[in-house]
């Protein structure tokens, strides 16, 4: 008779609850079974090809994060990783997919800033809820945008620039991908925050936003470094600071907005694997346990995420929810501070 172990099994009974219980000696071993069956399969996972869904284009940094990642997990399990690009939206069509995919582990979610903090922020109804109807596996990485203007515009600093913005009302204009992307979200708070009045003009495309800036159409821009850096090497832009709290290691010669004329502003863009909620938190586990201990420490992986100007963090799954959580409640701020609509 075994009385004192403190495990228990699937049905919340204690094994000596079991043993003393009237139940026929078939049931428990059918109970011990099915527990058994269970950590086998959890053990044998994955047994099937895995979607990755990711909200974006293909070719954008999120889709060769995702790719990146289900190649290298391809190759650990010997399954395939078919990467399922969903973009539109702002990223809202693929999360909303994931969301409603079966809880088995079979399908993954590169998710990201825009459609998991910023949407949620932004409109009043969205097909799905990023705290509720997903399971966070692990942050990838948290990195700033840069602040970039025309070389004509008459600024060479952050100062400089609030300084002819008061100056001057109404007669700055800046460019994003479209409302809600990090951009305009960045944009926001840069105007709230230094007390300035600036237009938002909202693109279907970055790369058209950019095309207007290179051209003198905008003023300024806030983007991410691989699409801008560029620009700037080749003088074609000025950088006046990054949007993190401190300088950034990529960009050390770059002061940070907050130390350059701002105190107290940071705006940064991340990614994220989820999985749908109601995953088993041993799959859960087995995920991050590949992803961030036996992945994102590849050397190769490394190299592949810096040709992206990405700095690889790895967290815990509570460790994401908890970051996530924080950055919907920064979202609604600038969106209250800033009187941006919601629908």
């Amino acid at each position: 008779m075994m009385r004192f172990i403190d495990w228990r099994n699937g049905t919340g009974m204690r094994i000596h609850e079991l043993m003393s219980s009237p139940l026929p000696l078939l049931l428990v071993t059918a109970l011990f079974a099915a527990n058994a069956s269970g950590a086998d399969a959890y053990q044998a996972y994955p047994t099937k090809s895995i979607r990755f869904i990711v909200p974006s284009a293909a070719g954008s940094g999120t889709d060769i994060l995702a790719r990146t990642l289900g190649q290298k997990l391809g190759e650990r399990w010997g399954q395939s990783v078919i990467v399922d690009n969903r973009d539109g939206a702002g990223g809202v069509i693929g999360t909303e997919l994931a969301a409603r995919s079966a809880p088995d582990g079979y399908t993954l979610y590169m998710g990201f800033t825009g459609p998991l903090a910023v949407s949620p922020a932004l409109y009043k109804k969205l097909p799905y809820d990023p705290l509720k109807d997903f399971a966070p596996v692990s942050l990838i990485d948290s990195s700033p945008v840069i602040l970039v203007i025309h070389p004509s515009v008459a600024a060479t600093s952050v100062k400089e620039l609030i300084a002819l913005a008061k100056a001057r009302p109404g007669s700055l204009n800046f460019g994003s991908a479209g409302s809600g992307t990090i951009g305009h979200m960045s944009g926001e708070m840069f105007k709230t925050m230094s007390r300035t009045s600036m237009t938002h003009v909202p693109y279907k495309s970055v790369s058209q936003a950019v095309s207007d800036l290179l051209g003198g159409q905008l003023q300024f821009m806030f983007h991410v470094a691989p699409a801008v850096m560029p620009h700037v090497k080749a003088g074609k832009l000025r950088a006046l600071g990054v949007t993190s709290h401190n300088r950034w290691a990529i960009l050390p010669d770059l002061p940070s907005i907050d130390e350059a004329g701002l105190p107290g502003y940071e705006s940064t863009v991340w990614h994220g694997v989820l999985v749908p909620a109601r995953t088993p938190v041993q799959l859960v586990n087995r995920l991050h346990q590949e992803i961030v201990n036996n992945i994102m420490k590849r050397g190769d992986v490394r190299e592949t995420f810096a040709a992206q100007w990405i700095e690889p963090l790895g967290s815990t799954p509570d460790d994401f929810a908890k970051f996530l959580k924080a950055d919907i409640e920064r979202s609604r701020k600038i969106v209250k501070d800033a009187g941006i609509g919601t629908e």
